[in-house]
C-alpha cells in the first residue's frame, strides 16, 4: 500500500510540474505576441500628438479653421453656422449664424472675417463675424453640386481664397487646378494658379484605380511659413504637399485607423498642423499631427 500511494503521490507531482510549465510557456508566448503587435505603427511617417474629441453637434465637422492656442471656428455639413470651440474648456463657447440649413464644406478665417464655402461653390462672407454688427454677403464661382466643392483656404502672403473642386474640374479630367479669389477683386480668376497631373509619378502611391480620381480634395491650407499648400483628401486618406509653385514635394498616406473621416484642415500661426474628423465608428475629433 505504501509503494502505491508513494507512486501516486509521484505522478501527482509530475502532472503537477507538466502543467505548470506548459502555462509559463503559454504566457511567455502571448507576451511576445503582444510586444510585437504595434510594428505597423512605426511605418507611420507622422505622429499624432493631440486629440481633442468634438461634442455630439459637431459630429458631421466639415471645416476648421485655427484661432488661437485653444480655439477653432468650426463648420458642419448640415447648418449655417460658425461653432468656435474650445479645447481646453471641451465645450462650444459661441454659436454664429450666418445662413439657413445647408451642405456647407468648409471654413477659413481672415483676421476677424470669415469665408464658408457650400457644396454648390457659392462662398459666404461674413465680415466681423463676431460682432453683432456682422455683414453677410455671397461670392459666386463657376462651380456646381457637380464639382462637389470642399476645399477653401486664405492664402494671408497674396491675400487672396484658394480653392478646388473635388470631383469634376473646369478643365482636363488627367487635372486636378486649385483656383484664386483675389480679396480685393472677389471675382474668380478662371486661370489656375496650379494644375495637378493626376498621372504624375509622385502620385502613383494613391490607392485610387482612376486617374481623375487619384486626387479628391476635402479640405485645403497653406503653411503660414513655408508657403507650401495641403491638399487633403479623406476618400483617398492621403495628404499631398505642394510648393507654391505647384511642385509635388511628397504624398503622405494616412492610416484609417487614425483618420476615419478626415475632412478639414489648418494651421496654426506657429505652423502647428491640425486635421479634423468627421464621426465614424469613432467620435468626431480635432488630431495635432506632426510629419516626419
Amino acid at each position: 500500500m505504501k509503494t502505491s500511494k508513494t507512486l501516486n503521490i509521484v505522478i501527482v507531482l509530475i502532472l503537477f510540474i507538466c502543467i505548470t510549465l506548459f502555462l509559463k510557456s503559454s504566457t511567455h508566448n502571448t507576451f511576445k505576441q503582444n510586444t510585437d503587435s504595434p510594428k505597423t505603427d512605426t511605418s507611420k511617417n507622422y505622429n499624432i500628438k493631440n486629440t481633442s474629441i468634438l461634442p455630439d453637434l459637431l459630429e458631421e465637422v466639415s471645416g476648421i479653421a485655427w484661432l488661437s492656442e485653444n480655439t477653432f471656428a468650426c463648420v458642419q455639413d448640415e447648418m449655417g453656422h460658425i461653432f468656435i470651440y474650445d479645447t481646453q474648456l471641451n465645450t462650444i463657447i459661441n454659436d454664429i449664424k450666418f445662413a439657413g440649413a445647408g451642405d456647407y464644406e468648409d471654413i477659413t478665417i481672415n483676421n476677424y472675417d470669415a469665408y464658408i464655402l457650400r457644396s454648390d461653390g457659392l462662398i459666404y462672407e461674413i465680415l466681423d463675424y463676431n460682432s453683432k454688427d456682422r455683414k453677410i454677403s455671397k461670392i459666386k464661382t463657376p462651380f456646381t453640386e457637380k464639382n462637389n466643392m470642399e476645399s477653401l483656404t486664405f492664402d494671408k502672403q497674396n491675400k487672396r481664397l484658394l480653392l478646388t473642386p473635388k470631383d469634376k474640374d473646369l478643365g482636363k479630367k488627367r487635372i486636378k487646378s486649385i483656383y484664386q479669389i483675389p480679396l480685393q477683386t472677389k471675382s474668380f480668376d478662371t486661370i489656375p494658379i496650379i494644375d495637378i497631373d493626376l498621372k504624375s509619378k509622385k502620385l502613383e502611391s494613391s490607392k485610387s484605380k482612376k486617374t481623375e480620381k487619384a486626387l479628391r480634395p476635402s479640405a485645403i491650407a497653406v503653411h503660414p511659413q513655408t508657403q507650401d499648400i495641403y491638399v487633403l483628401d479623406s476618400k483617398n486618406l492621403q495628404l499631398l504637399i505642394l510648393q507654391s509653385n505647384g511642385e509635388i514635394l511628397k504624398l503622405y498616406n494616412l492610416n484609417k485607423h487614425d483618420f476615419a473621416q478626415p475632412e478639414g484642415i489648418t494651421f496654426s500661426t506657429d505652423g502647428h498642423l491640425f486635421i479634423s474628423n468627421e464621426a465614424n465608428k469613432n467620435n468626431a475629433n480635432i488630431l495635432e499631427v506632426e510629419l516626419k
